[in-house]
């Protein structure tokens, strides 16, 4: 009796020595797994918080910039044309030549004015501009750059390239190339820019470049701030983009946007 006791005894003590370290190694392996999940879903948590802060921050910024070209139209553009009415109406008979060749001078800037008003209120009206297509507002900003005489121009946008099937994303590919493109009149020192817009099987395609003096890689200065904000939006619409440069080699911007 005392025997099958001792033996049942130590079948049991062995059976827990060799079942437990199983036991243990499983409420360690559940353990990390749990605090694995935990952690992925407050990176998770955070992403989509980041996300959502940066559209709202753009939806404010982008309201801002309509309010504010709807006013350059409404408002500035009505007192420009009034002007140029008013000096228009000055009789000639009652000033000298030299005066009139003033006020002459005078209209033609006015109308430049009036002009480059309207171009720059289309430019900050993106969500109306964008009405017309993506290549057309990428016309609109090609050309108020080629304005300023300072830069050799190549632009290739390919005729037959498909369009994103939402608008708002095509808005903000739009405020993506401008940025793109206010880091080169900014930072860049160059005097030529070529841009390129097409389209793969499965991608829209943006590439902009430049032969300014290129950089290396500062998150924490100006251009650097700019170039994140770039690759946060390419990220919000499920976009990837690709920043490439090098002191005295000039910078290549690539941005590819899925078709849904």
């Amino acid at each position: 009796m005392e025997y099958e006791e001792l033996k049942t005894l130590i079948i049991t003590s062995t059976l827990i020595f060799l079942i437990g370290p199983v036991f243990i190694f499983l409420y360690v392996s559940t353990y990390f797994k749990k605090r694995k999940k935990h952690i992925e879903e407050k990176l998770e948590m955070k992403r989509s918080f980041d996300s959502e802060l940066l559209r709202a921050q753009m939806e404010v910024r982008e309201q801002t910039m309509e309010t504010i070209g709807a006013d350059l139209h409404d408002n500035v553009g009505q007192l420009l044309s009034l002007s140029a009415v008013t000096l228009n109406a000055i009789d000639s008979d009652q000033v000298s030549i030299a005066g009139m060749e003033k006020i002459e001078a005078a209209v033609s800037l006015t109308m430049n004015a009036i002009e480059e008003m309207r171009l720059l209120g289309k430019l900050l009206q993106g969500e109306q501009l964008i009405l017309f297509g993506l290549q057309e507002a990428i016309g609109y900003e090609m050309d108020y750059i080629r304005k300023l005489g300072i830069y050799d121009l190549v632009v290739n946008i390919d005729p037959m390239m498909r369009s994103l099937s939402d608008a708002s994303k095509e808005l903000i590919l739009f405020r993506i190339m401008q940025e793109g493109l206010n880091n080169v009149i900014k930072h860049a020192q160059a005097n030529r820019i070529e841009l390129s817009l097409g389209s793969t099987e499965n991608y829209l395609v943006l590439v902009i470049w430049d032969n300014g003096k290129g950089f290396l890689a500062d998150p924490i200065s100006e251009r650097g701030m700019g170039l994140l904000n770039i690759t946060k939006r390419a990220e919000l619409i499920g976009g990837k983009a690709e920043i490439n440069s090098a002191p005295g080699e000039g910078t290549k911007i690539e941005l590819k946007v899925p078709y849904d």
